[in-house]
C-alpha cells in the first residue's frame, strides 16, 4: 500500500517491483483502506506506515501523530468491519521507552516517550493491544530497536555516518557533522528483525516481543568503526554541531530479546561490527558506481 505522488520514489524497492502489486490508498481516508482490504482480502497486515524521522516530530508533531496514532486505529478498524480474520503486524518503537524506567528493557518496562514520534507510537501500540483483546483480532506489536542496512535513509545518523565516510574516502568531502556522539543505541540488522515480524503473525496467539541485539553502541563507537574499516581515524573528520541535537534526548536504549527467542525460535545473525561494514561497503560501491 503507497500514498499517490506524482513523483514516484521507489528505489529501496526497485530490486521486488515486478514481484509485488502496489495498491494506491492513505492512513489519513480511512475508507481508501477498508476498499484495499475489501478488495484484496489479505491474510496478514503488516502496518510499517509511518512518520518515522524522530527530528521531524517536534517540527510536525500533529502530522505524527495522525499517521503513528490514529493511522493504526484506521488500519485496525478496517480489518474489524473487512474481516477479523485477517492477522495484524504494528511496528511499535524502543522510542516508546524513551526516558528508560530500567536497563534493560522488556515487554513489561513502563513508557517514557521523550518526543511526538515516541507518544504517538505509544498510541499506536497500546490501540493495538486494545483491538486483540476488545475484538479477538490476531494483532502484535514488534517493540524495535533501531535496525538498519544500506537501504536506511540518508537522514538517519547511521546512513549518514556510513555515507559520509564512504565520500570522504573517495575524496568527495573533507569532514562530517554530527550531534551528540554520546548517544547510545541497540542497533541490529534490518533484514533480521524483518524476520521476527513474520515470525509473529505465525505463531497460534498473539503478542507483543521486544526485538532487539541486546547489546548498546554509542553514535561514536559507529562513527569509529565506519572510519576504521576504510582506514581512516574518525577524529580527523568528525565536526559536532549543534543543530543535529535533538531538544529531549534519549540517552540510552538496551533491550532484551529473551522473550522473542523463547516463544519465537529469533535471535539476529549479523553483528554490530557486521553491519557497519556492511553499510560502508554499500555506499562505497553505489558511490562509485554513480561516477
Amino acid at each position: 500500500m503507497v500514498r499517490r505522488s506524482s513523483t514516484e520514489t521507489f528505489e529501496r524497492i526497485d530490486h521486488i517491483k515486478k514481484e509485488i502489486t502496489l495498491v494506491q490508498a492513505d492512513l489519513l481516508d480511512q475508507l481508501s483502506i477498508v476498499r484495499i482490504m475489501a478488495e484484496h482480502s489479505p491474510d496478514e497486515v503488516y502496518n510499517l506506515a509511518a512518520q518515522s524521522f524522530v527530528p521531524a516530530s517536534w517540527a510536525q508533531p500533529v502530522l505524527t501523530g495522525e499517521f503513528d496514532a490514529i493511522g493504526v486505529t484506521k488500519m485496525l478498524e478496517a480489518i474489524r468491519l473487512v474481516d477479523k480474520d485477517i492477522k495484524f503486524y504494528q511496528a511499535s518503537s524502543s522510542e516508546m521507552f524513551g526516558k528508560v524506567r530500567e536497563v534493560p528493557q522488556t515487554e513489561n518496562t513502563p513508557f517514557y516517550p521523550r518526543s511526538p514520534y515516541g507518544v504517538a507510537k505509544v498510541y499506536g501500540h497500546w490501540i493495538t493491544v486494545n483491538y486483540r483483546e476488545s475484538f479477538d483480532i490476531h494483532a502484535s506489536s514488534g517493540i524495535l530497536f533501531n535496525h538498519e542496512s544500506p537501504r536506511r535513509g540518508l537522514e538517519f545518523v547511521t546512513r549518514k555516518i556510513t555515507d559520509g565516510v564512504a565520500r570522504i574516502k573517495l575524496g568527495m568531502a573533507k569532514q562530517l557533522a554530527l550531534g551528540n556522539l554520546d548517544s547510545k543505541r541497540d542497533w541490529g540488522f534490518a533484514g533480521d528483525y524483518v524476520k521476527a515480524m513474520w515470525l509473529m503473525l505465525q505463531q497460534d496467539k498473539p503478542g507483543d516481543y521486544v526485538i532487539c541485539a541486546g547489546k548498546t553502541h554509542s553514535v561514536e563507537e559507529f562513527v569509529s568503526y565506519a572510519f576504521n574499516h576504510v582506514g581512516l581515524n574518525y577524529k580527523d573528520y568528525v565536526v559536532t554541531d549543534p543543530r543535529f541535537v535533538r531538544p529531549a534526548e534519549v540517552d540510552l536504549l538496551i533491550g532484551d530479546p529473551s522473550l522473542a527467542k523463547k516463544e519465537l525460535g529469533w535471535e539476529p545473525s549479523v553483528s554490530f561490527e557486521e553491519l557497519v561494514a556492511m553499510m560502508v561497503d554499500a555506499d562505497l560501491k553505489g558511490l562509485t558506481d554513480a561516477k
